[in-house]
């Protein structure tokens, strides 16, 4: 078995939704797994009608979710000519159903709200595709990944409970495969004991195809995306990009950790453990070879790698009775740190300062000034630049630095990380 993941690109539209049947028909007769995104930027959508339902705003509530769904009945028009057509009546309801959910009572936890609501655009983009493969004459079957990845109770970034899961699929997906030979999920969701959605995290659609190859033992997994394979760099802010043909699940794992976007961070460990390789193909051009992420570190080095985080804050923290920075004050800095939920990029010490490195776009500036003000003096740089070269030379370095003042720099034998900003 395999699995394929298509991403919100890949089915934003009728053309793309016929595209993911061709490309499955050139694998007819075996048996695939394929996880499907919400289409387009339904996500994004879908959480304005979460804002709105928490907000108590129902005309902008019903205003939002009559958008989506007109968004998702000019595709079901493309793709069927038949107004009778039963996925028609099924779209209907899900819509139905979400508009009713305004009546119901709110429980006081947002983010388990969101995960009620934001899931359903993975709900309708699965039973749309796995509608239009079966016109197409695949032998083809919905399944709900509410019934089939169990986790905890964090919503939104829910953890898996990988035994049961396995169990799970074990019992109520695999025996179906004597049935079809393809099966269509959602991405990025889950549930809990209870049978309450969770969500694995935003882009957490490629963590599902890794659950799925993991609890199925799958010969492989693909990933189609709208590139050629995983790039050197982000063609954005990068001329002259290689694609990388062969990695090592280790590269991989560093190089979305430094915040490669290609794959999720949480997608390659599960592939490792049982040696399933991933890999990343163009849904335009479905018979390139792509990259492939397998065991083998012989490759690695050949090509260095660039990642690029723009908007950054560089904050300097120095005790305000100038003590040495120990333990206990580095304990008391993560402390308040986690209590403004910032994600530090880059961090390093000496004996009076520590310095972080945050998204701008992901912290409230002034509420990080305030936790500090009591105890600490809090200086700061904005605009900055965080870059990563994975396997440098001085010759990478210098690439990057034209033109850019380098406030910081660290180095360990096969990374270097730089925080530079415009000269």
């Amino acid at each position: 078995m395999r699995v394929f993941k298509f991403g919100g690109a890949s089915v934003k539209d009728a053309k793309a939704v016929q595209n993911v049947a061709n490309i499955v028909s050139l694998f007819k007769g075996e048996k695939l797994a394929i996880v499907v995104s919400a289409m387009g930027k339904t996500t994004n959508a879908m959480e304005k009608i979460v804002e709105a339902f928490w907000k108590r705003s129902k005309d902008e509530f019903v205003s939002q979710i009559n958008e989506r769904k007109d968004f998702h009945f000019s595709i079901l028009e493309a793709l069927f000519a038949d107004k009778d057509a039963e996925i028609y009546a099924q779209v209907e309801k899900e819509f139905e159903n979400l508009k009713g959910m305004y009546d119901t009572p709110v429980p006081d936890n947002y983010d388990f709200e969101y995960d009620q609501i934001v899931s359903l655009g993975e709900v309708i983009s699965t039973k749309i595709v796995n509608a239009y493969l079966k016109q197409q004459g695949v032998s083809s079957r919905w399944a709900d990944a509410r019934t089939l990845i169990r986790t905890n109770h964090t919503h939104r970034e829910a953890e898996v409970e990988w035994e049961k899961t396995e169990q799970l699929f074990e019992e109520r997906f695999l025996p179906h495969y004597s049935e079809v030979d393809v099966q269509v999920t959602q991405g990025f969701i889950g549930h809990t004991a209870e049978g309450m959605t969770t969500t694995l995290g935003r882009e957490g659609s490629d963590f599902t195809a890794a659950i799925m190859a993991f609890c199925c033992n799958a010969e492989s997994v693909t990933i189609w995306k709208d590139v050629p394979g995983m790039l050197n760099a982000d063609p954005k802010w990068f001329d002259n990009t290689i694609k990388l043909d062969s990695i090592s699940f280790r590269e991989a794992i560093e190089l979305s950790y430094y915040g490669a976007s290609v794959i999720h961070p949480k997608t390659v460990k599960p592939l490792q453990n049982k040696q399933i390789p991933l890999y990343v193909k163009s849904f335009i051009d479905p018979l390139a070879e792509g990259t492939i992420i397998q065991a083998s570190t012989s490759k690695d080095h050949l090509i260095p790698s660039f990642i690029f985080k723009m908007n950054q804050v560089l904050f300097s923290i120095t005790p305000k009775d100038f003590s040495f920075l120990v333990e206990k004050n580095l304990s008391d800095i993560f402390a308040r740190l986690s209590k403004a939920n910032a994600k530090i990029n880059l961090m390093q010490n000496s004996a009076l300062n520590f310095s972080i490195l945050l998204d701008e776009e992901k912290i409230d500036l002034d509420e990080i000034l305030s936790l500090f003000e009591d105890s600490y003096h809090v200086k700061f740089n904005s605009g900055l630049e965080l870059v990563t070269i994975r396997h440098y030379d001085q010759a990478t370095i210098d690439r990057v630095t034209v033109d850019k003042e380098v406030l910081l720099e660290q180095k360990t034998r096969e990374t270097a990380r730089l925080i530079v900003k415009q000269k």
